[in-house]
């Protein structure tokens, strides 16, 4: 850290603490050149995950949404909304651990459909349905097919 008076690019660090909540840490520095001392503060830097839709435009990533999709499949199903929060939660960190900050929907609904599959299979159904838009009865009964051969 470079020091605000002297411009020495060497400290020691004197006192950390948490600030706004655990949002920041606030550290307390000595210049080993001068002996100053200054206050630096550093932030988690957060970059937002960007989200490529078919059409080729891209948005922030948003969980809501998300939700919104894994619940419509759900309805009227014994899935819990505490299921479906883990499934996001686990969606979300799986996205952001990848090394892209940007990726698809693609990518995102298979992941869904990962979760979905090994929670409610009919859930999961509904939802491949209308991710991989089923043009009629034999996709799905292809996918059906396909579902029921992994069972076995």
């Amino acid at each position: 850290m470079k020091c605000p008076y002297c411009g020495y690019e060497e400290s020691k660090v004197i006192d950390s603490r948490s600030a706004d909540d655990g949002e920041r840490i606030r550290r307390r520095r000595e210049c080993l050149a001068c002996g100053k001392r200054f206050t630096t503060h550093e932030v988690i830097e957060t970059v937002p995950l960007i989200v490529v839709k078919r059409d080729k435009s891209r948005e922030v990533f948003d969980r809501n949404k998300l939700t919104a999709g894994i619940l419509r499949a759900c309805e009227k199903r014994p899935v819990s909304i505490e299921q479906i929060e883990e499934m996001v939660d686990r969606i979300e960190t799986k996205l952001q651990s990848t090394l892209d900050r940007e990726v698809t929907t693609l990518q995102i609904g298979e992941l869904a459909m990962e979760q979905l599959k090994n929670i409610d299979e009919v859930s999961y159904v509904r939802f491949a349905s209308v991710y991989r838009q089923f043009k009629d009865i034999n996709t799905f009964m292809d996918e059906l097919n396909k579902l029921l051969t992994e069972k076995k």
